[in-house]
């Protein structure tokens, strides 16, 4: 089952959209930053009008509809990568997921606060961008420190992770993704190890009037 974890900064409608999709009202929205503490799960069938005729074909009762699990993701903030605002807990939930919807907030209203004090939208995503990027940095400089010595004694695999390593992090340090890099199928299978939170798939949900 798919695993898509909703994030973004704090009051930007991250629990509104979790609501909206999981057609439900148990997660409550609030207007103050950190009102979603731990994480809101939420599972969704997927809609499919071939199931009924293949079921039919098949001759079978039983319809199994794929589904995808929702996780409503408490508000990044700036430092969150070194632990702000309930940081580290925050970027746990997010590694746990296969991919990421970035909720961006885009509408005007003075009675919602702003943790920024404006609207950006571009600054937000940059925001959250240079957070994972910044988290996902300090994983790949933890694991180049663990293989350095075996590279540097020609261990095979220690090497080829060195070189995974060594491509990862110029890009990271630059605040690029890690789905930016250029890598082979066997540089990927390599790097897929880190869970890395810029190398997810992520999807921008615009929140507009």
């Amino acid at each position: 089952m798919l695993r898509a974890g909703i994030v973004g900064l704090p009051n930007v409608g991250k629990t509104t959209l979790f609501n909206a999709v999981t057609a439900q009202t148990s997660a409550v929205t609030a207007n103050y930053a950190f009102s979603t503490s731990k994480p809101n799960v939420g599972v969704v069938t997927v809609p499919d009008e071939r199931l009924a005729p293949l079921a039919e074909i098949v001759k079978t009762k039983v319809i199994v509809p794929a589904s995808v699990e929702f996780v409503d993701i408490a508000g990044l903030v700036r430092g969150s990568s070194k632990g702000e605002g309930l940081g580290n807990q925050f970027l746990a939930s997010i590694r746990e997921t296969d991919t990421m919807i970035q909720v961006v907030r885009c509408f005007e209203d003075e009675n919602i606060v702003h943790v920024d004090g404006a609207i950006d939208a571009r600054r937000d995503i940059e925001t959250i961008q240079i957070e994972l990027a910044l988290a996902d940095l300090a994983t790949v400089e933890r694991r180049r420190e663990r293989v350095q010595k075996g590279a540097k004694g020609g261990e095979k695999i220690a090497r080829a992770e060195f070189e995974v390593l060594d491509k990862l992090q110029p890009a990271l340090e630059e605040f690029q993704p890690a789905k930016s890099v250029s890598l082979s199928e066997d540089e990927r299978a390599i790097a897929r190890n880190y869970f890395l939170l810029t190398m997810k798939p992520t999807i921008y949900a615009a929140n507009v009037n």
